[in-house]
């Protein structure tokens, strides 16, 4: 009976987490719906159109049918493409935060990443090239880029959510896949209420580190009020939030065609190295968020606005990072196939257990103030005001264990392995050595991977040197520690005159002004034990019992607070920018200023028993961006040489939209729109400093091959433009209920232009320096100097053209509509069919060719049910790099499915009781995996597993 339990349990999910908003205090007060205000409307919208003569005028309706109605009118009343999510949508199914949500809307996929969604890409282009708005303003993450996370957002600040995939003239922010306006709730339209909001969390998969929970929480309360009759209203909003996440990571460093030179095993794929561990992490965000309105006459409203979020993503990864090494003969494969060794013995490694903490923080602050005063009957005047600014502080952490100190005569044996591989990715067994025993345990580098420190003079004592070692043994860590600044302040003002029995409804002029600058700082920290050159047991004080590595046969292994040895001072720091350029190469900071004029006319008029609407406009992007770094390379004192360097551009674009529609009456509309967009220039691709760097590694030194040898350089480009699309819509849609309709769009985007990372053949001769520029054997007997003096130079270029196109289909469905006895049932949906890629045959970042979304629901006398699954296909995305740096990845295509049940014991007629919601939520319940793949191989390189998530979420209303 027990097992029956939990399986139920593992199949239904929590209901709106949204409920903790206003909007569901007026339905479990009142049983009405009052749709969401775009507080935005007067400068971004054309007037809601006729009634939706399908609505049902005297049911009364709430939930989740609610929602898709509210949704449903913020889309067909629109006069640009638009999908939408309403407060009771956000939260449905995701746990806390608007970026699920986002995620099921039809031509929009959600990346996970960390176990969590937090990336959105919309029409195939990740967030770097969609436009974030928050109630119109342009808005910054707390990213390394442009692209918003998503998953910052908690749900109980959001109203409503709207992604504009045709733009209008008036939007502040616009990308080439879109823009997503994020709309908060306005007082003066909501009704008191003050709502209390409990969620507890348990993780599916236990926590194999013993300093990590599996359990979190999260606690919200939300106050809306009015006073000095309904002329001032107050929405204040505090969220707090702990929630864990578990990881089983599995990763290779890639496959090899060479390891095996000989015999009938030669040439196929060999596994080169593994990174795996068990990690745990928690993030904790704490949110305050207010909104002050003033309404004393008709003629008058100002909004004041803030928003304060503070964010801590902090974790453990506990594993073994080593060489797959295997004789060159074959002799140790075990098992292959055509193309691939899947099973062999490794011939011996010193086995490196990485302890690697992560310490993520920042915060978020956006102000803002909209005052509109109605200065005729006709004429709106609008000012609008903000500031937003964002600090980041990421620090990813590496501290090495093992054996002993490579070099020295007293470090332990090497370890021999079998692994097999499997669609999980690589199994061991038959370990010759275990790990789990502080005794043998020894906190120092048990590889030679110190070569970047041969200028730390400090490290040839007299004691190295009679052990036989020196710099190349000393990295015992490192630190990585990037620093992100952000702020973007602007104006904005409006006016919009409306005319009378005209075929023009509106014309609105505006202008924008925007000063924006975002800067990197880059900083690495080699980290020497104070024990070298010796080496030593794991402090006392350090230690936390054992990491579990049993999924993947390799037992446990000593568990230590690694963060806690660095921030002391058990070891020796030496700073990598002095001794590494790609440090100072990649610090820089970008400034922009932008001029946006735009002029919008809305029209309106009736072509016999159609009714055309829509609207026309231009905007002009007057842009100044300027950017500053260093070039960086080591010179002849073996020490880095940062030269600071500038450059930058300025360049206008003008933005012309269109967006025709036919209401043919009976719920029937076709849209047609046409546009140009632009996405501005990455950040990073911006960065005009330099850097040229050596790999000390004997792989890299004795390759001749200059894509695999030593020399490497890398540098930005801040004379870049836009990113730039002409972009075409067609689509119908058909409204048969207020929550039901059907709909089918195809677009088509024209890329005129597209920045890219472009690599080639470099002579390094002039950067080398003899006696330094080598590589040492891991016994430091040998010395090695560079096989060739040619390698890869990497920077950015525009000019590159390509094009996307795709087809999307959705529905809601509601079930009563076809047969009365299925009231309460229904399906709400779509799927999106999308192709593109750039004329040099490179993939579109983001771009999934299938993406589908699909929600099955019940929900009748209170209680709801509904199972959810969300499914995308292959795609191109990004990931941390060597040295702190973003690399691409191949993302393998999941399906991610969660379902919920609850209850609303509203109208039960029991006192304080009918104020309650109860629910319970299972996320991932497949325990779907995030897959890697190799380019050229096809095979994997990295797995993710997280397990299921579990949350009971209790919502009050206390008035």
């Amino acid at each position: 009976m027990k097992d029956t339990v939990n399986k139920l349990a593992c199949s239904t999910a929590v209901l709106a987490l949204m409920a903790a908003t206003p909007v569901f205090a007026q339905e479990v007060q009142t049983g009405t719906v009052v749709p969401p205000v775009d507080p935005t409307a007067e400068a971004t919208q054309t007037p809601v159109g006729e009634q939706d003569p399908g609505a049902d005028q005297d049911i009364v309706v709430t939930g989740l049918r609610a929602s898709l109605e509210r949704a449903q009118s913020l889309k067909r009343n629109n006069s640009s493409v638009v999908e939408a999510i309403s407060a009771e949508d956000i939260g449905k199914l995701p746990q806390s935060s608007v970026a699920d949500s986002l995620g099921r809307l039809a031509g929009l996929a959600g990346e996970r990443r960390s176990g969590r969604i937090s990336g959105i890409s919309v029409r195939g282009f990740r967030e770097d090239f969609v436009g974030t708005t928050l109630n119109g303003r342009e808005l910054i993450g707390i990213g390394d880029n442009r692209g918003v996370e998503y998953d910052l957002y908690p749900a109980e600040i959001v109203g409503a959510a709207v992604v504009y995939k045709t733009p209008d003239a008036a939007l502040t922010a616009m990308g080439i896949g879109g823009t997503v306006d994020i709309r908060t709730v306005r007082p003066l339209e909501r009704k008191p209420a003050l709502i209390a909001n409990a969620t507890l969390e348990q993780n599916g998969m236990k926590s194999k580190n013993p300093d990590f929970k599996d359990t979190g929480y999260r606690f919200a309360l939300s106050y809306t009020d009015k006073f000095a009759d309904d002329t001032i209203g107050i929405a204040l909003t505090a969220a707090t939030t702990s929630s864990p996440v578990q990881d089983n990571y599995f990763s290779v460093w890639g496959y090899d065609q060479g390891a095996i030179t000989s015999g009938p095993n030669a040439g196929k794929y060999v596994p080169q190295g593994i990174d795996i561990s068990s990690r745990s992490r928690v993030l904790k965000r704490d949110t305050l968020a207010g909104v002050i309105q003033y309404q004393p006459t008709d003629q008058f409203t100002a909004t004041f606005d803030a928003l304060y979020i503070n964010f801590k993503d902090q974790g453990i990864s506990r594993g073994f990072i080593e060489a797959l090494p295997i004789a060159s003969n074959g002799s140790t494969v075990l098992s292959a196939n055509d193309t691939t060794v899947t099973s062999a013995r490794t011939t011996g490694f010193n086995s490196v257990i990485r302890t690697d903490p992560l310490d993520k923080k920042g915060d978020l602050k956006v102000f803002g103030g909209n005052i509109v005063y109605k200065a005729t009957s006709n004429l709106d005047l609008t000012l609008d005001v903000s500031r937003s600014e964002s600090t980041k502080r990421d620090t990813r952490a590496e501290s090495y264990a093992g054996l002993g100190r490579a070099g020295l005569a007293t470090q332990g044996p090497n370890n021999l392995r079998t692994w097999t591989y499997t669609d999980k990715g690589l199994m061991f067994s038959n370990n010759s050595q275990t790990f789990d025993d502080y005794a043998i345990v020894k906190l120092a580098g048990p590889q030679s991977w110190g070569g970047s420190l041969a200028p730390i003079t400090e490290l040839n004592t007299p004691a190295a040197r009679a052990a036989g070692i020196g710099f190349a043994q000393a990295q015992d860590g490192f630190v990585n520690t990037a620093r992100f600044d952000e702020y973007l302040n602007s104006v904005r003002l409006d006016a919009n005159y409306r005319f009378e029995d005209s075929f023009l409804k509106s014309i609105n002029v505006a202008v924008r002004y925007s000063n924006h600058k975002k800067s990197k700082v880059n900083q690495g920290f080699f980290l020497t034990a104070q024990t070298y050159p010796s080496d030593g047991p794991v402090p006392e004080d350090a230690r936390r019992g054992v990491a579990d590595l049993g999924w993947v046969g390799l037992g446990n292994v000593v568990a230590y607070d690694a963060l806690g040895l660095i921030n002391s001072d058990f070891y020796r720091r030496w700073d990598a920018g002095s001794l590494e350029p790609d440090r100072l190469g990649d610090t820089y900071s970008i400034h922009e200023k932008v001029w946006q004029p735009s002029i919008k006319a809305d029209f309106e008029s009736e072509l016999g028993s159609i009714r055309m609407f829509g609207n026309i406009g231009v905007q002009g992007l007057f842009t100044d961006q300027q950017a500053s770094g260093f070039n960086a390379l080591v010179v002849s004192n073996l020490r880095v040489q940062a030269t600071p360097v500038s450059d930058g551009a300025k360049y206008t674009r003008v933005l012309p939209s269109m967006n025709l529609n036919f209401d043919m009456g009976d719920g029937h509309t076709v849209r047609f729109a046409l546009a140009k967009v632009v996405s501005r220039p990455r950040i990073d691709f911006l960065n005009p400093g330099s850097s040229v760097k050596f790999s000390n590694n004997v792989a890299n030194v004795t390759n001749s091959n200059p894509t695999l040898g030593p020399w490497t350089s890398r540098s930005g480009n801040a004379e870049l433009r836009p990113y730039e699309a002409n972009q075409a819509d067609l689509s119908y849609e058909y409204y048969f209920a207020s929550d039901g309709f059907i709909s089918a769009s195809a677009f088509y985007k024209d890329l005129r232009n597209w920045n890219v990372q472009t690599t080639t053949l470099r002579d390094f001769t002039p950067f080398y320096i003899p006696g330094y520029h080598q590589a040492v054997s891991s016994d430091g007997l040998t010395v090695y100097t560079p096989a060739t003096f040619q390698g890869v130079n990497t920077t950015y270029v525009g000019g590159l053209k390509g094009s996307v196109k795709g087809i999307e289909l959705q529905a809601s469905l509601p079930f009563r509509r076809f047969i009365g006895a299925l009231d309460g049932f229904g399906v709400t949906g779509g799927a999106a069919f999308t192709k593109g890629k750039l004329d040099d045959g490179s993939r579109i970042p983001g771009l999934s060719a299938r993406v589908f979304q699909g929600t099955a629901y019940f929900e009748k006398y209170g209680f709801s049910a509904r199972l959810s699954a969300n499914k995308r296909s292959k795609w191109q995305s990004e990931d941390r790099g060597g040295s702190n740096s973003i690399a691409a990845v191949n993302r393998s295509g999941q399906t991610l499915v969660d379902a919920q049940i609850g209850y609303d014991f509203a109208g039960i007629g029991v006192n304080y009781l009918d104020r309650l919601r109860i629910s319970i939520q299972a996320q991932n319940i497949t325990n779907e995996k995030d897959t890697y793949t190799d380019t050229a191989s096809g095979l994997t390189t990295r797995n993710e597993t997280f397990g299921r998530n579990f949350l009971l979420n209790l919502t009050y209303a206390i008035f």
